[in-house]
């Protein structure tokens, strides 16, 4: 990647500060041509920064997600892997349901076409951090055989969406998450 002028490098700074404040207010359809003007920039510099509304998702939750896998790094060693994943879960639930526009990325990532690469997409990214931890919990029979990290994603994201408008969506998104776990990963006795 090329290395920006500083003044270029403020104008990135500044406009991802406004889709920010933009999607925190309206959610990840946010108008590209009401951040532009916020900015006083005109709609082709946001499209020269960000080429498509993917992209814009992507630099606004970047830390976010880097947040939550490093998170799931931190918890593959865990003795205890079905506390692990399931610590690591609700706080992707938590953020899904409580950062508005997170769980549309999501989604968004999900129903994406197969073979169309988006690079370090959210869901991608989460993929990747969360796999160790399911494949951990797998073997050690912590998951109902068959379960994949895509699947506990997939149902993460539905619950976000679902809880987006309750007063309490973190609590409420917690809630349902602990109704979905006895689905997918019965306590050992």
């Amino acid at each position: 990647m090329p290395v920006q002028r500083a003044d270029a490098r403020r104008n990135y700074a500044h406009l991802l500060a406004v889709a920010e404040e933009a999607i925190a207010a309206h959610g990840a359809d946010a108008s590209l041509e009401q951040i532009a003007r916020t900015a006083g920039v005109g709609s082709a510099t946001v499209r020269r920064h960000f080429p498509s509304r993917h992209a814009l998702l992507q630099a606004v939750f970047r830390e976010r997600v880097e947040t939550l896998c490093a998170h799931a790094r931190d918890l593959t060693g865990r003795a205890d892997t079905r506390a692990a994943l399931l610590e690591w879960l609700s706080a992707v639930t938590a953020d899904a349901a409580t950062i508005r526009g997170l769980a549309i990325a999501m989604a968004r990532d999900r129903a994406s076409e197969p073979d169309v690469t988006h690079d370090n997409c959210c869901s991608a990214q989460l993929t990747e951090a969360g796999a160790p931890l399911v494949r951990r919990a797998a073997s050690d029979g912590a998951l109902t055989p068959g379960v994949t990290i895509a699947d506990l994603l997939t149902l993460i994201t539905g619950i976000a969406l679902a809880t987006e408008q309750h007063p309490d969506p973190a609590a409420e998104a917690g809630r349902l998450l602990d109704l979905t776990v006895a689905g997918f990963s019965p306590p050992k006795e």
